[in-house]
């Protein structure tokens, strides 16, 4: 017998109506938020960044393949790392469905990480992914965009990730960091990219937005963390299933290691 609370299809469209209006007003105000993203100052970028792709050298103009916009995914893929970070690969399954429809609508969507480039086309392979990937190996792009840090700062309290400064590292005893699910995501995470959660912290998620304009490249926006959450397919559709995201640590695994557990 379900302990969750029952009861008859009248008191339930009663309830559902009640609920819509919650959510109209949240359609609205995502709304309201995306026009204020949208009219951030941009900030011209000046700095001559080389990333290493599929077609060769290229320059963060180059990442636009010549469109108007270009959407960074900050994917966590750092020079240790034996694996893609497997929450950020997660995310990146529904890239390439819904690319294609951004380049027709003047936009371009590419993931960047630290790795070298063969490691990133090696897991690229084995994901089956076809979305733009490039190496910042040797560029500062990762670091001014705070999405990759040195061993110094983080041993010195010097990150500063989604708008706030970090205290310096400390590794507790259950392998994790301050996180809103439970058990050990951060020592997880690490274990399933075959480096120590310190290594693994050194690199973090986010989104860059870029605009090409006569010829000059600006910043537009960014989001890191739980800024992050509407580009989870998977949660967005959790969160209107019947029992929620049901979390009591990291449960779920690359695409291709289910079948292994």
């Amino acid at each position: 017998m379900t302990k969750h609370m029952t009861g008859t299809r009248k008191e339930w469209v009663a309830a559902r109506v009640e609920l819509l209006k919650a959510e109209k007003e949240l359609t609205r105000r995502s709304d309201e938020l995306a026009r204020r993203r949208q009219e951030l100052p941009w900030v011209r970028i000046d700095k001559k960044y080389r990333f290493e792709t599929d077609a060769g050298s290229a320059s963060l103009a180059d990442l636009f393949r010549g469109r108007s916009q270009l959407l960074v995914y900050h994917y966590m893929f750092g020079p240790d790392y034996t694996a893609g970070c497997a929450t950020c690969s997660t995310i990146a399954d529904g890239f390439d469905g819904f690319a294609v429809h951004l380049a027709n609508h003047d936009v371009t969507l590419s993931a960047v990480s630290r790795a070298p480039l063969e490691k990133l086309q090696a897991y690229k392979r084995r994901m089956r992914w076809s979305f733009p990937w490039a190496s910042s190996s040797g560029s500062d792009f990762n670091a001014d965009f705070n999405a990759s840090f040195t061993e110094e700062q983080q041993r010195e309290g010097g990150i500063e990730y989604n708008y706030r400064r970090e205290p310096a590292w400390q590794l507790r005893s259950d392998e994790g960091m301050a996180s809103r699910m439970p058990g050990t995501p951060v020592g997880d995470n690490a274990a399933m990219t075959g480096t120590d959660p310190a290594t693994y912290t050194r690199e973090r998620p986010g989104m860059s937005a870029f605009v090409h304009e006569d010829g000059v490249v600006y910043h537009a926006y960014s989001a890191y963390a739980r800024g992050l959450d509407g580009l989870w397919g998977m949660y967005q559709w959790l969160d209107r299933a019947p029992k929620g995201r049901n979390e009591t640590g990291v449960w779920w695994r690359r695409h291709d290691e289910y079948d292994k557990r």
